[in-house]
């Protein structure tokens, strides 16, 4: 008799439950949270278990490669679709968590999500790193404004390189402001080295990307938007057609329809917000700045501000440009005006 097998990941241990065909638990157990053991584990049971489910998660990319790779019949969940199967639960606990994962996968009510390779890991990785990086460094820079401001002293605008001028300029004079200035002005500096430092790595994986220095031939896409979106799609394949992307992003409008009532509300914004955000920088600059050889692309999207407004234009533009992006890595072809517009 076939059998499913669901597993809720923790830290430490996670727990492993074991339906058969009937639905009837066969073996529940705790296993550490390692590969090896849940490998041991179901080299144990002596059951022929035909789909293990393991709910998508920080650890959980990690356990799936190593399961996979041991020929367990792996399959890795979308957390939403999960939470949402269990809203009618009474009593939630990590016990009933892989019940309920394990009876998902016995009727087959899941929906696989991709995971990613190992180098795209490590590339979302630096741009996480990064995009830290940078918020820690605006926070300081605008929380020395913010006290300055109290006492009366604006800082005004600045440069990277003249805001730790400004800032001892006008702290100068009052020892308290002084030793303020000077403990933060260190963290500036730390926080401003390390970022320079990401900048020069994110810049110099660009160009050794074969990925991102094609989506580069964009306008308006650089190094940021290109790595951050090449290590979103990972394997170009897993799409069906280019106009999945939109919706995978979460750039396409929610839909409800019943009866009578249909509504067509604001976009979803599932999925990955990082790109969906690279996405739309990217669309902000092509109708903000003067940008060479996006002209087609660029009337298409006024067309949609002069009817709708320029925010939805936006919108509108990047969910185009993941389609576009993402026909670019298909074909292997630079960015055509012409083929994208049309």
């Amino acid at each position: 008799m076939d059998h499913y097998a669901g597993i809720d990941v923790s830290l430490e241990c996670s727990s492993v439950c074991v339906v058969d065909a009937s639905g009837k638990i066969a073996r529940e157990g705790k296993v550490s949270s390692e590969p090896e053991a849940l490998v041991a584990y179901f080299g144990s049971l002596r059951l022929a278990v035909v789909r293990i489910g393991l709910e998508a998660g920080p650890l959980s990319q990690w356990l799936y490669a190593a399961m996979k790779a041991a020929g367990l019949a792996v399959e890795l969940l979308e957390t939403r679709h999960v939470r949402d199967a269990f809203k009618a639960m009474p009593v939630k606990s990590d016990r009933n968590d892989a019940r309920g994962i394990a009876q998902l996968m016995r009727l087959g009510w899941f929906r696989p999500v991709h995971c990613k390779s190992l180098a795209a890991q490590e590339l979302r990785a630096m741009l996480t790193a990064r995009k830290l990086v940078q918020s820690k460094l605006r926070d300081v820079e605008n929380h020395l404004r913010g006290i300055l401001r109290g006492f009366g002293l604006k800082v005004g605008k600045t440069t990277a390189r003249s805001f730790a001028v400004r800032i001892r300029e006008l702290a100068a004079g009052q020892a308290n402001l002084e030793t303020i200035a000077q403990a933060l002005l260190a963290v500036h500096a730390v926080l401003l080295r390390e970022f320079n430092g990401f900048e020069k790595r994110v810049r110099m994986m660009a160009r050794e990307h074969v990925k991102a220095r094609l989506l580069m031939t964009t306008p308006a896409v650089g190094p940021i938007v290109a790595l951050t979106y090449a290590g979103a799609i990972d394997d170009p394949a897993r799409f069906k057609s280019s106009k999945q992307t939109g919706a995978h992003f979460g750039l396409t409008p929610r839909k409800y329809q019943s009866g009578q009532t249909d509504v067509t509300g604001r976009i979803s914004k599932i999925g990955d917000a990082a790109v969906r955000t690279a996405l739309y920088e990217a669309a902000h600059i092509m109708l903000t700045k003067p940008i060479k050889g996006c002209a087609p692309l660029k009337s298409w999207a006024m067309r949609i501000a002069r009817r709708s407004g320029i925010k939805k234009a936006k919108v509108a533009l990047a969910r185009k440009l993941a389609v576009i992006l993402h026909r670019m890595l298909v074909s292997a072809t630079p960015f055509n005006a012409a083929a994208a517009a049309a």
